[in-house]
């Protein structure tokens, strides 16, 4: 197995290669270097972790499956072009991939316009399946995210909070959208709203207006290397309350830059590696012998989207896109290492969350929620 993963290390191909060795050729756009690498390195792992045992099975279709992966460099702007490479030069029959939903927005219209089918493995933001009936995506959105977390702050008894987002991410806007709607509607009160923008890093004038109001909690929606510098930020100007946030805080960067701030803060995700469950833990031990490390959401989720396009593609009988899409469509009860999938009729996964909390450095798990 890690030989078989280790060797999809770098498989980027040059040149035409279509299928002409007569393989299944999938293509994956993740952010391998960049601002948010983390993410790109876990749901390349996963994806690769997936391939490596469809080939270890026997292949597709009686065919091996050739993963070709694109870095999109974390870049707006760059994920549209290496979907268009890998669709026009690669031959794609398939796509994975983005993890970010503003990344994933831009990849939708092109893979729709070409027929190629599209499983985006942690894409949250609404809007992304939205660009057409060729593009899925294999984890719960953020209208349940944003109620999720709603309820959670409620459940504690924090009557105030305050809402810190990145308006440079479609998925932060939304996701804090839809914790505020929920929040508000239930006997919360937010408290003020704060933005910033991606890249930034100083965040205290925010933060001082924010602690101006008292509220018993903040979310913060952003991503992992932005909210490792407003807890650590937030700790040095006297705010004890803990923060709230979603999926885009799973990295192991959030502690690395937050240290003890981030201790006591709440988020959610769509997997813990706690959880007790065989398949689960097999798993978290295969993952380990390959890369040494226990996985996170963003590689369990890659995993399932590769293998939910292998099922697709067994039952289809063919890479034929339209055959290929109706097949994927019609994905019911897969039993995934984040939960069974289902996919509605707005191509969206019917599944469960879990919150997370960090203590003594680690993400440990405190309850599931289901839809």
């Amino acid at each position: 197995m890690a030989a078989l993963v280790l060797g999809l290390t770098g498989c980027k191909q040059q040149g035409g290669g279509g299928d002409a060795a007569g393989d299944i050729v999938i293509g994956e756009v993740a952010a391998l270097t960049g601002g948010t690498a983390t993410f790109g390195t876990s749901s390349n792992a996963g994806t690769k972790m997936a391939v490596a045992e469809i080939n270890m099975a026997g292949g597709l279709l009686g065919k091996q499956v050739r993963l070709v992966t694109e870095d999109d460099q974390s870049k707006q702007g760059e994920a549209g072009t290496v979907a268009k490479k890998l669709i026009s030069r690669d031959k794609v029959v398939a796509m994975l991939g983005e993890v970010a939903s503003g990344r994933s927005l831009e990849m939708g219209p092109i893979c729709q316009k070409a027929g190629v089918p599209m499983i985006s493995p942690a894409s949250t933001n609404a809007k992304v399946t939205e660009a057409g009936d060729y593009v899925f995506r294999v984890c719960f959105i953020d209208p349940f995210q944003g109620t999720v977390m709603g309820k959670f702050a409620i459940s504690r008894g924090w009557k105030k909070v305050a809402i810190l987002i990145d308006t440079k991410q479609d998925y932060s806007v939304g996701l804090s959208q839809y914790f505020k709607e929920y929040f508000a509607k239930n006997g919360g009160t937010i408290t003020g709203e704060q933005s910033y923008g991606s890249g930034d890093k100083d965040f205290k004038a925010q933060l001082t207006a924010i602690k101006a109001g008292e509220p018993d909690a903040i979310f913060a929606s952003g991503y992992y290397n932005e909210t490792g510098l407003i807890a650590s930020q937030a700790r040095e100007l006297g705010i004890t309350v803990p923060l709230l946030g979603g999926d885009g805080w799973d990295s192991p960067s959030l502690v690395e830059v937050a240290g003890s701030a981030i201790e006591g803060s709440f988020f959610s995700n769509h997997f813990s590696n706690e959880d007790t469950s065989p398949k689960i833990q097999e798993f978290v031990k295969k993952f380990q012998s390959v890369y040494g490390k226990v996985p996170d959401a963003m590689a369990a989720l890659a995993y399932d989207s590769g293998m939910i396009l292998a099922d697709a593609i067994k039952r289809a009988g063919t890479t034929e896109g339209k055959a290929l899409r109706d097949a994927i469509a019609a994905t019911k009860d897969f039993d995934g290492i984040t939960g069974k999938i289902t996919l509605d009729e707005k191509r969206n996964a019917n599944k469960s969350a879990v919150v997370l909390t960090i203590k003594n450095g680690k993400f440990s798990y405190v309850e599931t929620v289901a839809p």
